[in-house]
């Protein structure tokens, strides 16, 4: 999936390091429908161990992509290609920097993979991305940014 970083202007540009994956985002709110979700993997600054919120949430999919929900400085949500299983560039040190499955959300369902069928991307004022909600099969991923990314799994 080719998720792609927001402009200034509030369109996608690609960043050219990025490896291509096939589904590009463009900002309207079906950017994942269809994909399949295997795990949700927290990225943890914590040289004390796994404790707390994430700095982000790394979405792994069926077919080995990624999507990486970031917190910015402003508190906004960044929704770019993951590189799972690798850290992203910017968790320097990387010794410091640890993914780890986040265990208070529930495990796949049955067939091992959530199913997304929609998702809805909050704004605030500024234009920015504040919170995703990830729609599945069985219930919905809400990402809020903040000074940590807060991710629940909401049942229907």
């Amino acid at each position: 999936m080719t998720v792609g970083r927001e402009t200034s202007g509030g369109e996608l540009s690609r960043d050219p390091e990025e490896r291509p994956s096939g589904r590009p985002r463009h900002g309207n709110a079906d950017w994942l429908t269809g994909a399949r979700i295997t795990a949700v993997q927290g990225l943890f600054y914590r040289p004390e161990g796994c404790t707390g919120e994430p700095e982000a949430v790394e979405f792994v999919l069926a077919d080995g992509q990624s999507v990486l929900l970031t917190c910015s400085s402003d508190r906004s949500l960044r929704v770019t290609s993951g590189d799972w299983p690798a850290l992203p560039d910017w968790c320097v040190p990387a010794g410091q920097w640890r993914l780890e499955e986040i265990n208070r959300l529930p495990p796949p369902p049955y067939g091992g993979a959530w199913t997304v069928i929609g998702t809805r991307e909050a704004r605030d004022r500024c234009g920015e991305v504040c919170e995703a909600v990830i729609r599945c099969e069985n219930g919905d991923f809400v990402v809020s940014g903040g000074d940590t990314v807060q991710v629940r799994f909401v049942r229907r």
